[in-house]
């Protein structure tokens, strides 16, 4: 499946990192649907752009359960990426991300998102991205950051 069939759920650190870096359009540039939930568009705080769906969990004692173990707005995107089967779920919280691999969800990280529009020719190279990100509150490693330019080939 190439990425822009891909339908994708997204968490607030996604969307914060992004616009602080105004990089949200690379989102809507990868894939076919970007969804999220209402909970996370509280915590993004701001008006998202018309191309993102703001979808409800419908399950929600799925969403309860999964909130027991990790935070509401992670759990509503977990159990909103369960009850549509989404293709891929964006989350950077490491023990979110530890909590989706139990529940076999396809997962990838802002910084993979980045990489991602790289290696699709939508962005001419990852390190000025990096750069941006580094300047946040956003944390990355430098072992991660290394990794990223080498697969970038920078």
């Amino acid at each position: 499946m190439r990425l822009k069939d891909k339908i994708v759920i997204t968490d607030a650190s996604c969307f914060i990192t992004l616009d602080k870096i105004e990089g949200l359009n690379l989102l809507h540039s990868l894939y076919k649907q970007v969804i999220t939930t209402p909970e996370i568009a509280a915590k993004f705080g701001k008006r998202l752009p018309a191309w993102v769906d703001v979808k409800s969990v419908l399950n929600r004692d799925l969403l309860y359960d999964y909130a027991e173990t990790i935070d509401i707005g992670e759990a509503s995107a977990m159990a909103l990426a369960t009850e549509i089967s989404a293709d891929l779920l964006i989350i950077d919280d490491a023990k979110a991300r530890r909590f989706a691999k139990k529940l076999e969800l396809n997962i990838i990280g802002t910084i993979g998102i980045i990489l991602s529009a790289k290696l699709n020719g939508i962005i001419p190279a990852v390190k000025p991205y990096i750069i941006k990100i580094q300047q946040t509150n956003f944390r990355i490693s430098d072992l991660l950051t290394s990794q990223i330019l080498k697969e970038a080939g920078e």
